[in-house]
């Protein structure tokens, strides 16, 4: 079964910040000789919860696939360049997670092998596009508002938006505690609702994905806490 773990790093102000964002350049040679290592994106984040297109150098993340959920454990945990970053970061936290569903592609590929299921526990949804150059402003325009309705949603356990490149590539990470409560936040006709018909209307991606995943646990902390104990999940 395809596992995907996704990890964040938090840095301290100072030399551990220019250190992590030298690496979203010198850290690709290594990624790519982690051994199992299927897919895999380096990430900055935005200011705040990560959902504005101001870079927040403090934080970064690492996505990544592998063939199971053991090899992905391990790699993650033994592999130097994971140990790196773990190294020199203030804070980190790995979430496990096997993909359920997934449309779209991400620089062109399907990165991620689903099992349907009837899975019925908390969910996590990744979005990820390429913004047209053209409609960058328009879009990150309506971000902030999405962004505090899914703040105020008191179902989210988890949140925040990452990306490959700043204002163009914008990828939101979520974590629910079922499809339903998901499915309810993107149907209500709310600022999240009317920005995904304008999108639609406007073409404003050149690419886009959405996938699903079940959780399959977690490890290390963030903020202090364990984001899905609140879902009574254990890492």
């Amino acid at each position: 079964m395809q596992t995907v773990s996704l990890s964040f790093f938090r840095f301290r102000p100072g030399f551990a910040r220019v250190w992590a964002f030298a690496m979203m350049g010198l850290a690709r040679p290594a990624l790519a000789r982690v051994p199992d290592i299927g897919f895999w994106k380096l990430c900055g984040s935005g200011t705040g919860e990560g959902f504005t297109p101001i870079p927040n150098t403090g934080v970064y993340a690492i996505l990544a696939t592998w063939p199971d959920p053991e090899t992905a454990r391990a790699r993650t945990e033994e592999a130097d360049i994971f140990r790196r970053y773990r190294a020199r970061a203030l804070e980190n936290y790995t979430l496990f997670l096997a993909p359920t569903s997934a449309r779209g592609a991400w620089s062109g590929q399907r990165p991620f092998q689903t099992i349907p299921t009837e899975h019925t526990g908390p969910v996590a949804a990744l979005t990820r596009a390429t913004v047209r150059p053209g409609a960058a402003l328009r879009f990150w325009n309506r971000v902030p508002d999405i962004s505090k309705v899914i703040g105020a949603d008191e179902n989210v356990a988890f949140k925040i938006g990452i990306g490959e490149v700043p204002l163009l590539h914008q990828i939101t990470f979520s974590v629910w505690p079922d499809t339903g409560g998901m499915a309810a936040f993107a149907r209500e006709d709310g600022p999240h609702a009317r920005a995904i018909r304008a999108v639609r209307e406007g073409k404003w991606f050149r690419e886009e994905l959405y996938a699903r995943f079940a959780i399959l646990g977690a490890r290390g902390t963030w903020e202090g806490g364990q984001p899905l104990a609140r879902l009574g999940l254990k890492t």
